[in-house]
C-alpha cells in the first residue's frame, strides 16, 4: 500500500488546539485521524496521549508513521467514528472532529470523489460497500432526486435525476467525468462560480458513507466518553453538517432559566454541557493560504 500524501494542511489548527486545550497525561481523540494533522499537533503541544480514529484502510501507513513516532502516547483503532462508544470505551479529556472528506481523499483521483479528475465512480471512504455508481445506476428517478435535493440542497435535483436515468438507458454510467457531463447538461459551468457538479458529489458522497448519520452517533458517542470538563471540537464545512452540530450542542447546552428579574440567568444542572460556543470562523489570513478554510466552521463544548 502507497504511502499516504502529505499534502493535506488541518484547518484551524490554532483554534482546534486552543479550545480542546490539551494537557499534560491527559487522553485526547481524533475522531477523524486522515492525514494525522490534528494528532500531530495535539502530541507536540503537550505530553498527553491521543486515540485516532479513521475508517480509511489507506490510512494505516501514516498510523504506522506516528506510531513509531509517538509510541504509548499514540494509539490508532480502525473503525468509523460513528461507532465512537465502541471504539473508546474509556473515559477521555477532549475529542475533535474535521467532517467531510479530506483533502488527500481528493488528491486520489482512483477514489472518485472528485469531479475534476477522471475516475471510477466511487466515493466509499471505508473502500467497501455500496458506490456511487451503484447508487447512480441503481436507484429509480425520484429517489435519485430526493437524494439530490435532501443531501446536496440542489434546487434542480429533478432535471439531474431524469438526465441521468436517461443516460444510463444507453450504458452504465461509470465514471466521474460521465456524471459530471451529465450534470453540466443541466446547469451550464460558468467561470467564477461554484462548479455545477459539486452539489450532486456531495451528496452522493454523503449517502454512500452514511455521512450525516454518522455524525450524529459520534457526537454522541463523543459526549458520553468526556469527563466532566473534557472538551468536544468540531470543524465542519456545509450548512447540512453544521445543522447538526449546532443542534446537538444547543440542545444539550442546558436551559437558561431566570429565578426572578433581579436575578442572574441560571443553566439547569442536568444538562450535557456546562458551555457552548458560538460559530468560530478561520482567520483571512487561513483562507487565503488554504481554499479549503474557506467553508469551515468550528463549534466547541465543555462537558459538565
Amino acid at each position: 500500500m502507497a504511502p499516504v500524501k502529505q499534502r493535506h494542511v488541518p484547518v484551524m489548527l490554532s483554534e482546534v488546539l486552543q479550545y480542546l486545550n490539551p494537557q499534560k497525561g491527559e487522553v485526547y481523540v481524533d475522531a477523524t485521524f486522515g492525514n494525522g494533522g490534528y494528532s500531530k499537533a495535539i502530541l507536540e503541544a503537550e505530553d498527553c496521549k491521543v486515540i485516532a480514529l479513521d475508517r480509511d484502510p489507506n490510512v494505516r501507513v501514516r498510523a504506522n508513521e506516528m506510531k513509531n513516532m509517538y509510541g504509548a502516547r499514540f494509539e490508532f483503532r480502525a473503525g468509523q467514528f460513528g461507532n465512537f462508544a465502541d471504539l473508546v470505551p474509556e473515559k477521555i479529556n477532549g475529542a475533535v472532529f474535521d467532517i467531510g472528506v479530506s483533502s488527500m481523499q481528493l488528491d486520489d483521483a482512483e477514489r472518485g470523489f472528485s469531479f475534476a479528475k477522471e475516475a471510477a465512480l466511487d466515493m466509499r471512504m471505508s473502500c467497501e460497500g455500496t458506490s456511487a455508481a451503484d447508487i447512480v445506476n441503481g436507484y429509480g428517478e425520484k429517489e435519485l432526486a430526493d437524494l439530490i435535493y435532501e443531501f446536496g440542497e440542489e434546487r434542480k435535483s429533478r432535471q439531474i435525476a431524469a438526465r441521468i436515468v436517461a443516460a444510463r438507458h444507453q450504458k452504465p454510467i461509470e465514471t466521474t467525468t460521465e456524471l459530471a457531463n451529465i450534470i453540466y447538461g443541466v446547469i451550464h459551468k460558468r467561470a467564477g462560480e461554484i462548479d455545477p457538479a459539486t452539489r450532486t458529489f456531495q451528496a452522493l458522497r454523503i449517502a454512500v458513507n452514511d455521512e450525516l448519520s454518522e455524525l450524529v452517533r459520534g457526537l454522541n458517542g463523543a459526549a458520553s466518553r468526556l469527563y466532566s470538563g473534557g472538551r468536544l471540537v468540531v470543524v465542519d464545512f456545509h450548512s447540512l453538517e453544521d445543522r447538526i452540530v449546532k443542534n446537538f450542542m444547543k440542545e444539550n447546552g442546558g436551559k437558561k432559566i431566570r429565578v426572578s428579574k433581579y436575578a442572574p440567568e441560571l443553566v439547569q444542572d442536568d444538562s450535557l454541557f456546562a458551555s457552548v460556543s458560538k460559530v468560530i470562523v478561520p482567520t483571512a489570513a487561513e483562507c487565503a493560504q488554504n481554499p479549503r478554510a474557506r467553508s469551515a466552521k468550528l463549534r466547541y463544548a465543555v462537558r459538565r
